[in-house]
């Protein structure tokens, strides 16, 4: 033992105590290694980087600020006390993002496949408190096996603080969740809790049961990625927001992800210079998009054409296709972006495009970026199966995020509106700030031709030509009650604009609404129809 006194020039350096700042080296050294090269090498050969490589790709260059490096499992029975990795499979901490701080806990399969224990679920619930409340991003990379199934109930409990602290977080700061490896059972509820899920194809899959069982209770073989991989979930299941090749490019884009969100919800989203002139005129609009209503375009298109730099972020983009969510930029301002898409199923409104829409708007609206719906919507698909699998409900859900929402929430009719879908789609009888229209606009109860079979229909019959009465009926309610200005004689459009200035006018718009402030009803919350 060292002992130390006051007298000058007899004090032991503290670096040479016992020699423990050496060994404290030692130790730290080895809890970076991991369990060794072999481990290392079986990651790599599966086309998986390690924990530490992913957090160097995801923090800014010697930001990291590791947690309880040196934590390690209690665990007895079943060979564990012969095996008491440090880490003990998860790496915790924070760091920056071009600047900025966020947090993240990251699996490292090299040690009890990723397993989560008792020590390595506490490490993960101290990082998400923290988070929460320093009220910066959380960041997930997820490669783990699951529950560790030595220690029991005891890993079942860590699940459940995470989902807990998951839930307590969500609308309070940007949670996303990276999968980078397999994700079973009650451990992909995690990423279900959170705001955005990226995923690697091949190497990464989620699934509440994997194919062994699925084989063993319906017979059915299918493969893991067959069932869980990246591309099911990114087109088919709607899980995953953004799959990716590879690690780098998938990291990368999480990174970019994170330049359009704020901090917490008391934050406005980051703004950037832009060289994009806000006074640039959209000319190419008038080629882009077909002045007959039943002819497709692609919305892509028109988004790229007014978003500064044509860049912009989409999200779910091979999910529900028959609409477009995006993040982008408006004269360096973050917007969300919620258009039609006609290229696909004409653009209507089903079951799962209102479910992608849905939870697009709520998530602007907790984290204070502005609204820009853009509308061409025929209407909600028709179809025993949309009806028989609650089209009612799941089209409520968006109405009901649109009307909930208080943030900026402008609206722009490109050509038509047809029905209950112009009304949900962020129409200003649910709440829009402001509405505006090109002059191919049509809003109306249904398209003229089916409008006038109902309306006339005695006239079309009793007609000794009723293809000519039929045509004469339909142009004459187009005369009537479609012509482009009758909404806004009505109140129900702001102004009917030139398409060339529609990105001048956004801008304006958002502008004048920065400062915009709405209170709900003061409640405990809603109750969505989920």
């Amino acid at each position: 033992m060292t002992v130390l006194d006051d007298r000058p020039g007899e004090r032991p350096r503290l670096d040479d105590a016992d020699g423990r700042l050496a060994e404290l080296h030692e130790i730290r050294a080895r809890a970076s290694a991991g369990p060794g090269e072999k481990a290392t090498a079986a990651q790599h050969a599966k086309g998986k980087l390690t924990v530490r490589e992913r957090i160097e790709l995801l923090l800014d260059p010697e930001s990291f600020n590791e947690v309880e490096q040196l934590r390690r499992h209690r665990a007895t029975g079943f060979g564990l006390e012969a095996k008491r990795p440090y880490t003990d499979g998860v790496v915790t901490g924070w760091g920056t993002v071009e600047g900025r701080t966020v947090f993240v806990y990251a699996h490292d399969f090299r040690i009890f496949g990723g397993a989560l224990g008792e020590a390595h679920a506490s490490k993960i619930h101290k990082i998400m408190d923290m988070a929460i409340a320093a009220g910066a991003p959380l960041i997930s990379l997820n490669d783990g096996a699951g529950a560790r199934i030595q220690e029991g109930v005891s890993a079942l409990a860590g699940y459940g603080g995470i989902f807990q602290r998951n839930t307590r977080a969500s609308g309070v700061i940007p949670q996303i969740s990276v999968m980078l490896g397999p994700c079973a059972g009650g451990a992909a509820y995690s990423p279900a809790l959170t705001d955005f899920v990226f995923m690697v194809r091949d190497t990464s899959q989620m699934f509440i049961t994997g194919p062994d069982v699925v084989k063993a209770v319906t017979g059915e073989e299918i493969t893991q990625n067959g069932l869980g991989g990246a591309d099911v979930h990114a087109g088919t299941s709607g899980v995953c927001h953004f799959a990716y090749d590879d690690e780098d490019t998938c990291i990368a884009e999480v990174r970019y992800l994170l330049s359009m969100l704020p901090q917490n919800n008391r934050e406005l989203p980051p703004a950037a210079d832009s060289d994009d002139s806000a006074r640039r005129r959209c000319t190419a609009l008038a080629d882009l998009v077909p002045a007959d209503g039943n002819r497709p375009y692609d919305m892509a298109e028109v988004i790229e054409e007014l978003v500064d730099e044509g860049d912009y972020l989409e999200v779910h983009e091979r999910w529900a296709r028959n609409v477009i969510c995006a993040l982008a930029r408006l004269g360096g301002e973050v917007v969300g972006i919620i258009a039609n898409q006609p290229q696909t199923l004409a653009g209507v409104l089903d079951i799962e495009a209102s479910e992608k829409a849905a939870r697009f708007v709520q998530m602007c609206d907790a984290f204070n970026i502005p609204i820009v719906t853009l509308l061409d919507v025929p209407g909600f698909l028709p179809g025993v199966d949309q009806e028989h699998g609650g089209i009612i409900r799941h089209g409520a859900k968006l109405l009901y995020a649109y009307c909930n929402a208080t943030v900026p929430r402008i609206s722009v009719v490109l050509r038509k509106a047809y029905g209950g879908a112009y009304i949900v789609m962020d129409s200003q009888s649910i709440g829009a700030d402001l509405t505006f229209a090109w002059p191919t606009n049509e809003i109306a109860v249904m398209g003229a031709e089916g409008a006038a079979n109902v309306i006339f229909r005695r006239e079309i019959t009793g007609a000794d030509d009723p293809d000519a009465m039929r045509a004469r009926m339909v142009k004459e309610y187009k005369a009537e009650l479609m012509h482009p200005y009758y909404a806004a004689e009505r109140g129900l459009v702001d102004d009917v604009i030139e398409p060339q200035e529609t990105r001048q006018v956004l801008i304006d718009s958002l502008a004048m609404l920065r400062t915009k402030h709405a209170d709900l009803p003061s409640r405990k919350h809603g109750n969505p129809p989920l």
